[in-house]
């Protein structure tokens, strides 16, 4: 089953090939676009793209990291590649809708942690923050604060040691 979304190509059966490892070359006219396979899923995306931020990514596409690739010239990179769609538009866009669930969202994270995509941990830690609400109902509150809360506390407090201090021996 293929999908095709934007630059990438979406695959989830691909059968296994022969590997090589090498430093990557993007230089030729040719190597503008390429051609990944992330966990058995396939994405087609360009170079652009990959080295637009300064990310793992942009360090294997830049020569500083070995690359495994198969005898059909699809790159390999040995993860889940159920979010590395999210992490190209990402990178494409600076941003994307995260997903609704919690566990989705921690899931993107750790993938973003790996392919070293800052800009994409903080939004995921961000929405995982929990939410903190006040909630005040004043109606029932006796204590709530007035500009003069301080000094009648204050009064409670003196008047509650006098009568300590008077009622002591009882």
């Amino acid at each position: 089953m293929e999908e095709m979304s934007g630059e990438s190509v979406v695959s989830s059966a691909v059968p296994a090939a022969a590997t090589r490892t090498t430093s990557f070359k993007g230089t030729s006219p040719s190597s503008k676009y390429v051609k990944l396979n992330v966990g058995g899923a396939l994405y087609y995306t360009t170079m652009q793209t990959l080295t637009k931020q300064d990310t793992m990514l942009k360090a294997m596409f830049s020569g500083r990291m070995e690359v495994l690739t198969d005898s059909e010239g699809w790159i390999l990179i040995d993860r889940c590649g159920k979010h590395f769609g999210t992490i190209l538009n990402y990178l494409r866009d600076g941003a994307v809708p995260l997903p609704e669930s919690r566990r989705e969202i921690e899931e993107l994270l750790a993938e973003a942690k790996y392919y070293l995509v800052q800009g994409l941990v903080e939004e995921c830690q961000a929405a995982l923050q929990p939410a903190v609400k006040l909630l005040y109902n004043r109606s029932n509150n006796k204590y709530s604060y007035t500009s003069n809360s301080d000094d009648n506390m204050l009064k409670n407090i003196e008047l509650f040691d006098k009568l300590s201090l008077r009622f002591n021996g009882r």
